[in-house]
């Protein structure tokens, strides 16, 4: 498995955690930036690492800004994106579950390090029921 990860500025602290868990994991990754806490945009670094996951060359993407709020709508206008800001462990469950979400967004000022791990980790290890919601992500993937 392979996960594209990229943040803007409000989320380079909060990547640096998850990189070093992804490494303790033994997760390869890569890194789409941005590489400083100096102010850049968001939606470059959600498209960067959206196209990443839509064209097969990551498995699963993770972006992070201030709020996860701007970086998760970028990433949402890629076709085959299914990108949830996620702000709980129950969340992390459900968008894998039920919505097939492929990427994980998260807040760098709003979450902190230890719920992050927690909920990347809910992410990363939770599969696709299928069943009914597989109708459902079948008309998502259809709107775009």
């Amino acid at each position: 498995m392979i996960i594209a990860i990229a943040s803007d500025h409000g989320g380079f602290e909060l990547k640096k955690v998850i990189k070093q868990y992804l490494s303790e994991r033994k997760i390869k990754y890569v890194d789409l930036g941005t590489h400083s806490s100096e102010s850049v945009d968001y939606p470059i670094y959600g498209k960067a690492c959206a196209e990443s996951v839509a064209s097969g060359r990551a498995d699963m993407g993770i972006v992070i800004c201030g709020t996860g709020i701007g970086i998760s709508i970028a990433a949402n206008k890629v076709k085959g994106i299914r990108c949830g800001l996620c702000t709980s462990v129950e969340m992390a469950k459900l968008t894998r579950q039920h919505n097939n979400a492929n990427m994980l967004a998260m807040g760098g000022r709003t979450t902190s390090d230890e719920l992050a791990i927690a909920i990347t980790e809910a992410f990363l290890d939770t599969e696709f029921e299928g069943g009914r919601h597989k109708r459902r992500t079948d008309m998502l993937d259809d709107m775009i």
